[in-house]
């Protein structure tokens, strides 16, 4: 029997929980119990004026960032239309059911000026980094570093020479920012290369066209991680070349040891960090072992004998030629003090059968070593260990967290005000 049409009186009052209408299971009430925020408006304190209206509460407006980023909710819009509809999200928001929703507007407002400022998202950032510390899932013994290309939201068919500079008429914020960043090594100084195109919107951002097909703009996101539960110990964003990702690897790796003490004991990496000054910094100025593929380009194509043929004796500081002849040094260094020069005897090379697969064209061979090569043989020694093959495994971590940020949360693509 079909039931009839209940048209239902609407009560004078009612008895309601937001918090009994969450399930016990929810992923937002396990989250709530480690989210404590009770110091945020302590450091915002000074960017707040002591006259006007009240202002919306910073922690509601991170508690509703939380949430987008749980969610996958990408626009700001939405994200308030949501919270506002769903009784979750206000529960863990703590606005109850006649709370108001901060308008999206505000949010744009508070990430590009107090949130910006105060440095308020590492602070969060940093917090929830101690909070895994203390539970026991970051240790810091093994960590991996890499960088991804994040495709910058602008115009490439827009682009104007590198050489003929920003016109004078583009005085925008993002034009003042990026001449303020000039001088940052992980900007404008890490390399005196001039782009090949700057973006009029987004001039921070670089050309580049290293996924080998059609060039764009690009940043760089660099992320260190703990190997164990690949969590995210720090983070750095560049513009997208080699020189800058490796000068964020050691701003990440000194800043988790001024801020937490971490002290890792290995690092590892993929041939970008794999020069002889950064392996010489790891090895030499911190005594961490790199788990790192050596960069090096010193085989020869022409048939004739490469460095790695030439054996280097450490205790009495020579090479031996294929030949069995000796290769010495004066010790004066080359290459911006960096190189050292290993010459054989001229008397030597000429009587040698060996000539035509050696120095076919010069008198006397001459091998080039670095004065980080200590470094670049250890990292070859771990290479070919079990437990540097185990490490290359380990290191791929770091591409799972560069996927969940661009498909889950939806950052393939951004601008340098994001």
């Amino acid at each position: 029997m079909m039931g009839s049409r209940q048209v239902e009186q609407g009560a004078l009052f009612y008895n309601f929980s937001i918090g009994a209408h969450v399930p016990v299971d929810h992923l937002l009430r396990s989250i709530d119990r480690f989210v404590d925020l009770s110091e945020l408006r302590g450091d915002l304190a000074p960017f707040y004026s002591s006259m006007g209206r009240p202002s919306i509460d910073p922690e509601l407006m991170i508690r509703m960032l939380i949430v987008g980023y749980c969610f996958g909710i990408r626009s700001e819009r939405r994200l308030c239309e949501e919270v506002h509809l769903n009784l979750a999200y206000r529960w863990f928001c703590r606005l109850g059911l006649d709370g108001d929703v901060p308008d999206h507007s505000t949010f744009s407002k508070n990430r590009h000026g107090r949130f910006r400022q105060s440095d308020l998202l590492r602070r969060v950032f940093e917090t929830v980094l101690q909070r895994c510390m203390r539970e026991g899932l970051v240790g810091g013994e093994g960590v991996a570093v890499d960088a991804s290309l994040i495709k910058a939201d602008a115009n490439r068919q827009k682009g104007i020479e590198g050489e003929k500079g920003l016109p004078l008429e583009a005085t925008g914020r993002a034009t003042q920012e990026y001449l303020a960043k000039l001088d940052d090594g992980a900007f404008g100084a890490a390399t005196e290369v001039t782009p090949k195109f700057i973006s009029p919107a987004d001039p921070a951002a670089r050309w580049t066209g290293a996924h080998g097909g059609q060039a764009f703009f690009a940043y760089s996101t660099n992320y260190l991680i703990d190997v164990d539960n690949a969590i995210i110990v720090d983070v750095e964003a560049t513009t997208a070349i080699r020189q800058a990702e490796v000068l964020a690897a050691k701003r990440m790796i000194e800043r988790s040891m001024e801020r937490f003490a971490l002290y890792p004991a290995r690092l590892m990496g993929d041939s970008a960090y794999g020069s002889a000054e950064m392996l010489g910094w790891l090895v030499h100025e911190h005594g961490i072992e790199p788990h790192i593929t050596v960069f090096d380009k010193s085989a020869r194509q022409d048939g004739t004998f490469s460095r790695d043929d030439f054996t280097y004796d450490h205790v009495r500081d020579r090479y031996l030629c294929p030949g069995g002849k000796k290769l010495t040094t004066t010790g004066t260094l080359v290459n911006d003090h960096a190189t050292m020069l290993y010459r054989a005897s001229k008397h030597d090379c000429a009587g040698c059968v060996l000539k035509l697969r050696c120095c076919p064209n010069t008198p006397a061979r001459k091998v080039p070593r670095s004065i980080h090569e200590g470094a670049r043989d250890m990292a070859r020694q771990i290479a070919k260990s079990d437990e540097g093959r185990m490490s290359r495994r380990l290191r791929k971590k770091v591409e799972m967290l560069f996927a969940h940020l661009k498909r889950k949360i939806g950052r393939a693509s951004c601008r340098e005000r994001v």
